[in-house]
Parts: structure tokens; sequence; C-alpha cells
């Protein structure tokens, strides 16, 4: 499996970016993908995942209500809307890839940055 993140970038607080992750390879329709990000000198944190059905959507308390996860299971492509971005925002980005709904994750995308400015 193949990942590949876009939409990265450089946004003042309070804006929006939207990250986009398509997957690539073989898998069946049971599997789950999520974003995670390791702001500078810190550890990666999970930030959302989701169902390839889209059915169940889990997500950190720090971005509740500001972030959405979403899935194209036609296009095995997962996307991450984020409104009223924070400075503290600010990270790099990965996507990441399980084959179950309940296995680990076992492919990460390569990351991309989200900078966010105050």
């Amino acid at each position: 499996v193949q990942l590949q993140a876009s939409g990265g970038g450089s946004v003042q607080a309070g804006g929006s970016l939207r990250l986009s992750c398509a997957a690539s390879g073989l898998f069946f329709n049971t599997y789950r993908m999520g974003w995670f990000r390791q702001p500078p000198g810190k550890e990666r944190e999970f930030v959302a995942a989701i169902v390839w059905s889209g059915i169940i959507t889990s997500y950190a308390d720090s971005v509740k209500g500001r972030f959405t996860i979403s899935i194209d299971n036609a296009k095995s492509t997962v996307y991450l809307q984020m409104n009223s971005l924070k400075p503290e925002d600010t990270a790099v980005y990965y996507c990441a890839f399980a084959f179950r709904t309940d296995s680990d994750y076992a492919y990460w995308g390569q990351g991309t940055q989200v900078t966010v400015s105050s």
C-alpha cells in the first residue's frame, strides 16, 4: 500500500486548509485511515480516523468541532478539512493506513507541513 498526501501549506490563524491522502495497492473494504501530526519538538499525536465506509469517525479532543475527516471509498482517498486553525495546529501531518478497522496502522504517508501563523 502506498499513501500520497497533499494539501499542506501556510495559513493565518482562523483560516482553513484541506488535506488529502490517496491510498493505492491491494486491499479490501475493511480498512481504516487516519491522520496524525507531529508538532515541532514534540511526539507524533493522533488527530482523526475514519473507517472505509465513513460510518465511524474519531477525533482528538484538541480538534473536535474544527476538523472534519471524510473518505471517498471509490477513490480510496481520505480528507481532513481543517477550519478555525490555530498556531498550535502547526505540525507535519501524516496519513496512515490500517488493513482492518481493529488492526494497527501498517503504512504511513510522507507527511505534509501545515504552518499556522498568529
